[in-house]
């Protein structure tokens, strides 16, 4: 009985051990910019001058952010609208990068979004949230790309808080990147 115990003990260490480790990335040196929030602690972001290229962003700074059902009198429906949080808020309208995997949500229109989670496990599959898809507003041609391709994009994020026919996160000017 103690062995089983045992056993159990160090399997679940070990999805927890995994659980904490999904999503780490590559060790990076970055500088750091302290930003006032007004009434909420200040909070830290990644920051580089203007002009020193993209800022990385991850999953983790996209789900800051949290959600209000609001009914749409046109819809007849009720619509998920984001607040953006202080570190979302601090990269709106700046350069960054991210890295996901692809989704191509309508081929012929050449609408595809990057996703934290692989297609089966997206948000439009019911695994994820809003947060975790940024919709591609590709600056010029693009290549076609294959379901879950991992790569990473860089270009100008957009918060789209008030246009239910759009993603919360945009991307404009999208391209491959290689940090």
């Amino acid at each position: 009985m103690i062995k089983s115990y045992k056993f159990l003990a160090f399997i679940f260490s070990g999805i927890l051990f995994l659980n904490a480790s999904e999503g780490t990335e590559k060790l990076k040196a970055h500088a750091y910019k302290r930003v006032d929030l007004g009434t909420v602690p200040s909070t830290i972001v990644p920051y580089l001058p203007e002009g020193q290229g993209p800022i990385e962003i991850t999953w983790k700074t996209l789900s800051d952010v949290t959600y209000k059902d609001i009914y749409v009198k046109e819809l007849d429906a009720y619509y998920w609208k984001p607040t953006f949080g202080g570190s979302v808020k601090a990269v709106a309208g700046k350069e960054v990068y991210i890295t996901g995997y692809l989704i191509p949500v309508d081929y012929d229109a050449g609408f595809y979004v990057v996703s934290k989670f692989p297609y089966a496990n997206c948000f439009f599959c019911g695994g994820g949230g809003p947060e975790s898809v940024v919709d591609l507003r590709f600056s010029g041609k693009h290549r076609n790309y294959k379901t879950d391709e991992r790569l990473t994009f860089k270009g100008k994020l957009t918060l789209n808080a008030d246009d239910v026919y759009q993603m919360n996160y945009i991307l404009e000017g999208a391209t491959e990147f290689t940090p």
